[in-house]
């Protein structure tokens, strides 16, 4: 049988959920996002500052050791024709290196691997580096170690090489004026260049150039070898300058150069204007600074110069072709390398992530400490205040904090405080209630039954009736409070069916017809409407009966001569869901509102006298209510202070019929095929 929950749950399940920014939940949540938050974005600081530094230092360490390997084979490329004999100085630069190097042609025919012939690891589909003496990898190379804009490096020297019986002498001829530079103040070393020259290299740079001079009066002049290696140059020059429409120029030791154009014509000079005033604006060059002529003749001189200085360039290249290796392709670190080089942490960076963690930990620590002492603190006067209780001692209410869980269970721990409160006052006004109650009748059955034992009263007809009707009241007094336990512990056995309520209110009106006239008070019953019966409910027609009976009882018993008490049943809207209401209402002298909250509490009674005149024993509604709540129903009140009060159950309606069975009544249906069982409803 469907089951009504009381008023009191049905508004605590109706009240608004709780924000999630103000719930434990919600707080929980935040804390813990919070320290994870700390926690994620500390290890990712020190994540990425170790890790950014280490790759930093690998990354730093690699490009110093790929620098090491190309310079070193560079060097060998800019000193050898051939790369035949490569092995040793690559074998050593890969095991002091420990990385795999592969040299191989431009079109990757192998020179030399330091994983051995053997090896098949496929290699990179581009290179590291080029190694190319002529054509210098500024990027590996620092700029300061080419020799000038041409990238040719420094060391391929070719027919500039110098035999040793040159050397011998220009290295006489240096050391001199190195000696003569030391005994004037003027300190000096002698250097050895890549070609076998020795030159002065000033350990200052602001030398006393008067004192220079007397020294180094005049440079020792080429060789015979330099000569013969720069008219060789100088000619290839002059082929380049001759095809491009220059006049040739005089190469020195130094690859500078003397314009060997002479005068220049008046025919020279109109082309040569014009083509200045084209690649170099007037701006750079002031009409009144340079007059038109020599404008001309300084633009033929800037175009001379770059002229010589790329065929100068090209001429090296095609000289020291013969002299240098040929290109080679560079593989640093490949697939199937030696060995891959790793870094370790510091101590610095230990301490770093000691420190970190350790903050963090602290942190979590302090939040989490804050926080659960917020949290414990409540739960701590909770737990107090409930021993309070178990002891027997009142308890003063518990501080009700943040509308939160916490907040809420305080709220509802001082709302169990004080009902448990009202409980043990109402079971304290029970007991002297129900000893009242009980006294009365006994005393008065004893009373009599003594004076018939002292010969004081006679036992007729009178006197038993008197007896009688003491006995019932006692037995009524005690049937009240039997159902009122039974309806406590869950024992109150019920047999539902369907009831028409129309037939159930005339059954009551007519029991109760004879008390109301004599009381002078019209008791009424709404007549049903024409066709069939009336709205059916669904429950134990003879508890029903007994509540309905007491609610009629009372209205007569509190309604005065001359009034009214009417009785009717109506199906109740779509709000009350699908249920029958039974309605008692008087037009006796009300309940004040102060009043109305206990109407239903057991032993009480608006009149404090314990006048049975003016009411009886405070239990019939509260009887009332219990066997409504036992058949899933609703009791309530709503009354005007001196204009009468209206009484109503809600019961739930019983099926339609519709749904029973076909050539069966709706008792029948209900009942089922063993007839009616009794429920034992559990409140």
């Amino acid at each position: 049988m469907r089951r009504r929950e009381p008023e009191r749950r049905r508004r605590e399940r109706g009240r608004p959920r709780l924000p999630l920014r103000r719930s434990l939940l919600g707080r929980l949540l935040i804390v813990s996002v919070l320290v994870a938050s700390c926690a994620v974005a500390a290890t990712a600081w020190l994540a990425v500052q170790t890790t950014s530094g280490a790759i930093r230092q690998e990354q730093g360490q690699d490009l110093s050791s790929d620098a090491k390997i190309y310079n070193t084979l560079l060097g060998y490329a800019a000193t050898h024709p051939r790369w035949e004999d490569v092995e040793d100085t690559a074998r050593e630069l890969a095991r002091t290196s420990q990385r795999r190097i592969v040299l191989t042609t431009e079109d990757r025919r192998p020179l030399f691997d330091s994983a051995g012939a053997s090896s098949v690891a496929p290699l990179p589909a581009q290179a590291s580096a080029v190694v190319d003496p002529l054509s210098v990898d500024t990027v590996l190379v620092p700029d300061a170690m080419t020799a000038g804009s041409d990238r040719i490096d420094p060391r391929a020297v070719g027919p500039f090489l110098l035999p040793a019986n040159e050397r011998t002498e220009l290295r006489g001829i240096t050391e001199k004026q190195v000696a003569c530079l030391n005994s004037v103040g003027v300190a000096a070393d002698v250097v050895d260049g890549p070609s076998g020259r020795p030159r002065i290299e000033f350990v200052r740079g602001d030398t006393d150039r008067d004192l220079e001079f007397k020294c180094v009066a005049q440079n020792s002049g080429a060789t015979l070898t330099e000569k013969k290696a720069l008219d060789e140059l100088n000619t290839l020059a002059d082929a380049c300058l001759k095809r491009q429409g220059h006049k040739g120029a005089t190469l020195n030791l130094d690859l500078s150069w003397d314009r060997g154009y002479g005068q220049i014509t008046a025919a020279e000079k109109q082309p040569a204007a014009k083509q200045s005033a084209e690649k170099y604006p007037s701006e750079n060059y002031p009409a009144e600074k340079y007059p038109t002529e020599k404008k001309a003749a300084a633009a033929v001189e800037r175009g001379d110069d770059r002229a010589i200085a790329s065929c100068v360039g090209s001429a090296r290249r095609e000289q020291l072709t013969d002299h240098v290796a040929a290109p080679a392709l560079l593989f640093i670190d490949g697939t199937g390398a030696v060995s891959v080089p790793g870094f370790d942490l510091s101590p610095s960076n230990t301490a770093r992530i000691v420190g970190v963690t350790a903050l963090v930990l602290a942190l979590t620590v302090g939040v989490s400490v804050i926080a659960g002492a917020r949290l414990v603190r409540p739960l701590h006067a909770l737990t107090g205040a409930a021993q309070r209780m178990r002891d027997g001692l009142d308890s003063a209410p518990v501080p009700v904090g943040p509308d939160n869980e916490i907040g809420r269970l305080a709220a509802a721990f001082n709302d169990m405080a004080v009902h448990r409160a009202r409980l043990e006052e109402q079971r304290k006004v029970m007991v002297s209630d129900v000893a009242h109650e009980l006294r009365t009748p006994l005393s008065n059955i004893r009373g009599w039954l003594e004076a018939a034992q002292d010969g004081l009263a006679d036992p007729d007809p009178a006197f038993v009736s008197s007896l009688l009707e003491e006995a019932v009241q006692l037995q009524h007094i005690i049937d009240d409070l039997q159902d009122l336990g039974a309806a406590d512990v869950g024992a109150l056995r019920l047999h539902p069916e369907p009831v028409y309520a129309d037939e159930l209110l005339g059954q009551v009106a007519a029991a109760y017809q004879g008390p109301a006239e004599t009381a002078g008070v019209t008791l009424t019953v709404a007549a049903p409407k024409p066709g069939p019966p009336g709205p059916a409910l669904y429950a134990d027609p003879v508890r029903l009966r007994q509540a309905v009976s007491n609610l009629v009882s009372n209205a007569v018993r509190h309604t005065p001569s001359g009034g009214r008490v009417s009785l009717r049943s109506y199906r109740t809207g779509p709000g009350h869901g699908d249920e029958v209401a039974l309605e008692v209402s008087d037009t006796g002298a009300g309940i004040p509102a102060d009043d109305i909250p206990h109407v239903f509490d057991r032993f009480w009674r608006a009149e404090k006298s314990r006048n049975r005149s003016t009411g009886g024993s405070g239990l019939g509604l509260a009887i009332v209510l219990k066997l409504a709540e036992a058949q899933g129903g609703t009791a309530s009140v709503v009354s005007t202070e001196g204009k009468g009060s209206v009484f109503t159950l809600r019961l739930p309606a019983a099926p339609a019929p519709a749904e029973a069975p076909a050539n069966a009544t709706a008792a029948e249906a209900a009942a089922g095929p063993d007839g009616p069982d009794p429920i034992n409803m559990t409140l």
